[in-house]
C-alpha cells in the first residue's frame, strides 16, 4: 500500500490534541442531570452507528467530548464514532487514552488496531494487539494491518487469515465472514491465484449484501486492494469507486478514496 495521501490520515482542525480540549480550565463540572443524560446520549450514538447514521452519531458525541472528554466511556464511544466517520487519527488518540485506563478493554483494542491499520502504521497496530491478540476481531484487524498497511508483514498476515479459517466464532457473523474472505482474497492475489481471489471476493460480496452501507464500503475497499494486488487495475478502480458511493462519509469510503487516488497517480503498469 502506498503512503497516505488523503484527508483520512490528516489531523483534525486544532491538531491531534484537539480531543483533550475538554480538560481546559473553565469547563463546568457535571450536574445531577448528567448522570442520566450522558449514558442516554452514548446509547443514542451507538444506535445511530448501528443504523449507519454517521452524521447523527457525530452530532451526539461532539458535545459529550467537549464537556466530558476525560471520562473513559465517553472517549471510547467518541473513538468509535470518529473512526467510523473516517477520522482514524483522532480515534487512535482517544483509544490510546482508554487503553491507559483499561489495558484489556476489547472495544478500544479493536478500534486502536483498526485505526492504526487505516493510518498505514502496521507496527503500532501490532503493538496495540499484544494484550488482547486472541480476540477474533482484533486478529481480523491485525491481519488487515499486516496485509495492507505500510510496514506490514504479509507472511504474518497470511498466517493470521489461515488460522482464522477454523475459528468457530467467525461463522457467527456475516461481517466477520465477509472481512475474512476479503483478506483471504488479498492473500490469494499476492500468491498469484486469480481463481481463489475471485472466489473469495464472491464470498465476501454474498455476505456484504446483508450488511449496512458502512460495512459494504469497507469491504469494497478491501476488495479493491485484492484486485489491485492481482494486477487488475481497472477492476480495482471500479471497486474503490463503488465503495466510495456505498457510504460516502464512512472510513471505508475514505480509505477507498485514498487508494483510488494513489492508483490513479501511479498510472497503468508498463507492458512487459
Amino acid at each position: 500500500m502506498d503512503n497516505p495521501s488523503e484527508p483520512v490520515d490528516k489531523p483534525p482542525p486544532g491538531g491531534p490534541k484537539a480531543p483533550s480540549a475538554v480538560e481546559k480550565l473553565g469547563v463546568p463540572g457535571p450536574s445531577i442531570s448528567d448522570v442520566w443524560r450522558v449514558p442516554i446520549a452514548v446509547w443514542q450514538a451507538r444506535r445511530a452507528l448501528d443504523r449507519d447514521e454517521l452524521g447523527r452519531a457525530r452530532a451526539l458525541v461532539a458535545p459529550l467530548l467537549d464537556r466530558f472528554g476525560s471520562v473513559t466511556f465517553v472517549r471510547r464511544i467518541a473513538g468509535e464514532v470518529l473512526y467510523a466517520g473516517g477520522d482514524p487519527l483522532s480515534a487512535a488518540i482517544l483509544f490510546e487514552r482508554v487503553r491507559k485506563k483499561l489495558p484489556r478493554d476489547r472495544a478500544s483494542a479493536i478500534g486502536l488496531v483498526a485505526s492504526y491499520a487505516a493510518l498505514n502504521r502496521a507496527g503500532d497496530a501490532r503493538r496495540s494487539a499484544e494484550n488482547i491478540g486472541g480476540d477474533v476481531d482484533v486478529r481480523l484487524a491485525l491481519a488487515w494491518a499486516e496485509l495492507a498497511a505500510t510496514g506490514g508483514d504479509a507472511a504474518r498476515g497470511a498466517a493470521i487469515v489461515e488460522s482464522l479459517a477454523s475459528d468457530a466464532s467467525l461463522s457467527s457473523s456475516p461481517a466477520r465472514v465477509a472481512m475474512h474472505s476479503a483478506l483471504a482474497a488479498i492473500v490469494a492475489a499476492r500468491h498469484g491465484d486469480p481463481d481463489r481471489t475471485r472466489a473469495m471476493l464472491e464470498t465476501a460480496d454474498s455476505q456484504a449484501r446483508h450488511l449496512r452501507g458502512a460495512d459494504r464500503a469497507f469491504l469494497g475497499y478491501l476488495g479493491g486492494v485484492a484486485l489491485r494486488e492481482a494486477g487488475l487495475r481497472d477492476d480495482a478502480l471500479a471497486a474503490f469507486a463503488l465503495a466510495m458511493t456505498a457510504s460516502p462519509d464512512s472510513i471505508g469510503a475514505a480509505l477507498a478514496r485514498r487508494e483510488r487516488a494513489n492508483l490513479v497517480l501511479a498510472g497503468p503498469r508498463p507492458l512487459q
